[in-house]
């Protein structure tokens, strides 16, 4: 029989017991070995996985069991010291409380997708572990931030294989009340709520959920009321889930609602309202517009509005290709904004997403433009992914160099806490002691370091077995269970038992499947790789794992190609895929994985965080030089796989071909005959030592914690002091300038330069030599104090093209003459030798701007192509 209703009935714990319900709703027990060996203890007949969810373990205790507990003085003991440190963690001073000047008072962070942990499945891939890795570090830092997202109901899908290895969706329901989570209530105890206006006159209500991660608040917004209708209590149903409207629907609630959920959570809490707004992907880029119609209600005009917003958001984008990014058909966009936003012009806010730059579609709304042009700070999320991403937007900023585009990176880390396994904790801690090793692995200051370089490599060796080992035994019984789910009878597996050993060298692949990553890349040559897994002397062993998106069919392909190529009984005890990647299985993975391969279509993996986990754990990497690795690469860390960009147009089948052999070659002739070198102890030397330089140099660089310090004091700092000096008063007249100067724009001009020692054809002159410059500009009804005239030099190309352009201010010295033209001067520094060049600019000045290139704007000699005038924020 079906129940007709479902509700979930909690444990009532005896009163020594309580502090046991505090610990299970603090996030932080997901990072916290101390707390989950407590839960642990507490039922050890659910064995080893029993603390991994303890809401669900406390609701599992038979009521005798918690009497015994209560009646334990050692448990008890236990219990009270973890209560006391949780309390310890949660109020006292970190690394924030510790710097000096005044720091943001709070910053809200934006994402669409989270992953704290596998008990609150809220997350697809690197985009959301990303976003629980940064609340976890700001927690361990101290950083006072509130975290925003979306409840969804089914969250993303879980991975099945079909006898066949197609890869099958399974949506299960989530019930918020068997989750870690607390809904946030108004001081009647009612459920707080939001809501906004649909077309049509109807409301979309959501309530918010509180998920307590250490010191971090997350609120989480969910659809699923009833006052909603069945079509708006879906909207908050699957992660990246339905049509256009639907998406649209949920970034709404995740930007608008969310700023809204922010002023609840602090009116009821007390909580420091947030000086600065953090818009983790374009999804959440709505925020802006509920911020502006804040102020607008508070009596602030829409420019004056817009300025005081841009100033204290920071915006990040993680995509490296356009088809990345969501875009809405502009009528849809308005007819939403129209039912909710009705006094305010629907033109402008549809000005803010229009891709209004050569190759755009103006009658799209481009969530990653609209960011841009709401947030006075951007950044991407690696060195190269900030390259490549100022290439994408330049059209933002016509008449700049994408070089000087503003868009700035901070490459991303990874919470070690979270990662690093226990085993490789436990050894750290015995070299350099508990404290000291938490505080490398959360602040991740060099030096704390060190002490990793004398661990013995006897030590190192049998650590690397132990997790190999430990992976070996986890990956037999989830692919038992695969095999059970694709229809295969128990007598059928007794092969598993024989799959993976040991003593082998083992590959780890796992990640999404969209085409670029490449799944199938080491099947271009399948004989070679067949002799790979069976050497004799130098076997390897691969796991793989990872989901392609359910629309993706392509990528499902990808999944069934390789599944099948393990299926082979003559590899298959070799070659593994794991179906149904998330964080649980990629805990065990990282660490009992000897080398981390990734192989994208350099340069579209933006930064790719699961190589920078699995050296955490003493393992090497082997990768394209995209994202994180192309910054931070060594031979001391890994192998760097050759690719076939850069060198013009290539067929792609020839691409992957060429990167498959080296990535064979590299495998062949290098990687497998180290690891199985011996040196006269028995040990491989040289691999043991690249691991101990992995952990020692490589180690502080991929921490979450170096991250989010970066953050603070590159974006987050000054975008709060920017937000607090931009008073209304200050926002208006800052407004008004913009629109002076765009107004006036037009008839800015570089009218005649000249220098003393240039004339007509090539000029030969001496490294250091100084030649002034007179330039004679227009500037209309602008003034020198409106504007900077630059110099921009450097090296040029065959085509007069300058590189690596250095600017330098030129200074005004008379005018205006009669013709209202200014004249100004500056010394020519010949600073490199072989071909040189100059031009002359004029650019919009103001103290409030955070770059020069902010407006997008940029008077160059009438031989160069001039701005259009469709700068950043567009009007």
């Amino acid at each position: 029989m079906k129940a007709i209703r479902r509700f979930t009935v909690r444990p009532v714990l005896p009163e020594p017991l309580r502090p046991l319900s505090r610990l299970a709703r603090n996030l932080r027990w997901s990072w916290h070995p101390a707390t989950r060996d407590l839960f642990a203890a507490a039922d050890p007949e659910r064995g080893p996985g029993s603390g991994d969810d303890p809401v669900r373990l406390l609701g599992g205790i038979p009521h005798t069991r918690l009497a015994e507990l209560a009646e334990d003085q050692g448990f008890l003991a236990r219990l009270a010291e973890a209560d006391a440190d949780l309390t310890a963690y949660t109020t006292g001073d970190r690394w924030y409380q510790r710097q000096e000047g005044r720091l943001p008072a709070a910053v809200a962070y934006f994402s669409p997708e989270f992953g704290i942990t596998a008990a609150l499945p809220q997350y697809s891939g690197g985009l959301g572990i990303l976003a629980g890795d940064h609340l976890k570090a700001a927690s361990d830092l101290g950083l006072p931030l509130i975290g925003v997202g979306l409840l969804y109901r089914h969250g993303y899908f879980r991975q099945t294989l079909s006898r066949e290895g197609w890869q099958q969706e399974h949506y299960p329901v989530l019930d918020p009340h068997e989750l870690p989570l607390t809904a946030l209530r108004e001081k009647d105890g009612s459920d707080t709520r939001i809501s906004l206006a649909l077309p049509g006159g109807g409301r979309l209500h959501a309530r918010i959920w509180l998920a307590q991660v250490g010191r971090v608040p997350l609120l989480l917004l969910d659809s699923g009321v009833e006052e909603n209708g069945a079509r708006e209590r879906d909207v908050t149903d699957r992660l990246y889930g339905g049509g256009s409207e639907h998406r649209l629907q949920q970034e709404m609630l995740l930007g608008m609602g969310g700023v809204r959920a922010v002023r609840a959570y602090c009116r009821l809490t007390g909580h420091a309202a947030p000086e600065v707004f953090h818009t983790n992907e374009g999804h959440a880029g709505f925020l802006g517009l509920e911020r502006i119609h804040e102020l607008a209600a508070q009596g602030l005009e829409f420019d004056a509005a817009l300025e005081k917003v841009r100033a204290g958001t920071v915006f990040t984008t993680h995509t490296p290709v356009p088809a990345g990014i969501d875009r809405f058909d502009a009528g849809l966009v308005a007819r939403h904004f129209e039912a909710e936003l009705p006094g305010v012009d629907t033109d402008r806010i549809l000005a803010l997403g229009r891709e209004t730059y050569p190759g755009g579609e103006p009658g799209l709304f481009n969530m990653a433009v609209m960011g841009l042009r709401l947030a006075q700070r951007a950044n991407g999320v690696s060195l190269l992914h900030g390259e490549v991403s100022r290439e994408m937007f330049a059209g933002l900023w016509p008449g700049f160099d994408p070089h000087e585009v503003p868009i700035t990176s901070v490459t991303n880390g990874v919470h070690a806490p979270t990662w690093v396994a226990p085993e490789v904790f436990r050894l750290g801690a015995r070299q350099a002691g508990p404290g000291r090793t938490e505080e490398a692995l959360t602040v991740g200051e060099d030096a704390r370091w060190d002490a990793v370089a004398d661990i013995p490599g006897r030590d190192v060796f049998e650590l690397r077995r132990t997790l190999r080992a430990r992976l070996v035994t986890e990956v037999r019984a989830r692919l038992r269970d695969s095999w059970r789910q694709r229809g295969a009878a128990p007598a059928e597996l007794g092969w598993i038992d024989d799959v993976l050993d040991p003593g082998v060298l083992t590959i780890g692949f796992a990640r999404r499947v969209p085409s670029y990553k490449r799944l199938t890349l080491m099947l271009r040559d399948r004989a070679r790789l067949t002799e790979l897994l069976l050497h004799p002397e130098h076997p390897v062993q691969i796991v793989v794992a990872g989901k392609a998106h359910p629309a993706d069919d392509g990528g499902k392909r990808l999944i069934q190609e390789l599944v099948r190529f393990a299926d082979d009984p003559k590899v298959r005890h070799r070659i593994v895929f794991l179906p149904d990647y998330g964080m649980a299985m990629a805990q065990k993975l990282y660490p009992g994985c000897d080398v981390w391969l990734n192989n994208p279509l350099r340069p579209l993996e933006a930064c790719g965080t699961s190589g920078m986990k699995a050296a955490l754990n003493g393992c090497l990497n082997l990768s394209v030089l995209d994202g994180w690795w192309d910054e931070w690469f060594e031979p001391d860390f890994g192998w760097a796989v050759p690719t076939a960009d850069g060198g013009g147009p290539m067929d792609a089948e020839r691409r992957d071909d060429l990167e498959a052999q080296a990535l064979y070659e590299l495998l062949e002739q290098r990687i497998a005959p180290r690891f199985y070198e011996r040196g006269p102890e028995g040990l491989p030397d040289r691999w043991l030592e690249m691991v101990r330089r992995t952990l020692t140099h490589l180690g502080p660089k991929v921490l979450a914690g170096r991250m989010v310090r970066e953050y603070v004091e590159r974006l987050y700092a000054p975008a709060a002091r920017a937000h607090r000096a931009l008073t209304p008063d200050a926002a208006r007249a800052l407004a008004s300038w913009k629109d002076r100067v765009r107004t006036a724009w037009p008839r800015v001009a570089v009218d005649h330069v000249e220098a003393a020692a240039a004339g007509s054809g090539q000029v030969t002159a001496e490294l250091g030599a100084t030649h002034p410059l007179r330039v004679r500009v227009s500037l209309g009804e602008l003034g020198p104090d409106d504007v900077e005239v630059q110099a921009v030099a450097g090296r040029v190309d065959a085509e007069d093209r300058i590189r690596d352009a250095a600017p330098f201010p030129l200074k005004p010295v008379a005018g205006p003459d009669l013709d209202g033209r200014w004249t100004y001067e500056g010394p020519l520094t010949l600073g490199r030798t072989g071909p040189f060049g100059y031009t002359v600019r004029v650019l919009p000045a103001h103290p409030r701007l955070a770059s020069p290139a902010e407006l997008g704007l940029a008077a160059l000699p009438r031989d160069t192509v001039a701005g259009d005038g469709h700068g950043v924020p567009l009007r």
